[in-house]
């Protein structure tokens, strides 16, 4: 018997996730750019990560077809910029808190870290397509990062020992 979508989602909403701004610049030097939370680590030999991007989603032509995005992992006080990347119908950068970035692409400077990706793969993900990119370039800055957990934003707190 399959999970209904309602199900997953509310299991997947307790699994903490990273808030990152994914970028690109089309060849008629648009910028792009949508909010994921799926987002991680694939291989270091070859470095790689993937995030995931709905099919349906405006920015989607722009980034399968893109030779190079850049994904900026959030500060914990950047909860405004994923909230007004994941909205639509709206220029997500109007605000002027983008620049120009690792390999030229659009990034934020109080990033947690960035990562500038050369395209890889694109995968099927079912409703989803799965980018896969080579990382080329990275920042890693001193703020903590936002996440996401259980419908909302939070700042990880003191870790605890392992072992």
């Amino acid at each position: 018997m399959a999970v209904e979508p309602a199900e997953l989602t509310r299991a997947m909403a307790r699994v903490p996730s990273p808030v990152t701004v994914v970028t690109t610049v089309d060849a008629s030097g648009k910028r792009w750019g949508f909010t994921a939370s799926s987002f991680c680590s694939l291989s270091l030999r070859p470095p790689l990560v993937t995030v995931c991007l709905d099919r349906t989603a405006s920015t989607h032509t722009a980034f399968v077809t893109a030779d190079m995005f850049l994904v900026s992992v959030l500060a914990h006080d950047q909860a405004d910029v994923a909230l007004r990347f994941a909205g639509s119908g709206t220029d997500r950068f109007a605000a002027g808190d983008t620049v120009p970035c690792e390999e030229g692409l659009p990034g934020l400077p109080g990033a947690a870290a960035r990562l500038a990706c050369a395209r890889q793969a694109v995968l099927d993900g079912g409703d989803h397509s799965i980018l896969v990119g080579r990382v080329e370039r990275t920042f890693t800055g001193g703020a903590d990062p936002l996440v996401h957990w259980d419908r909302a934003f939070a700042r990880p707190t003191t870790a605890l020992p392992v072992g």
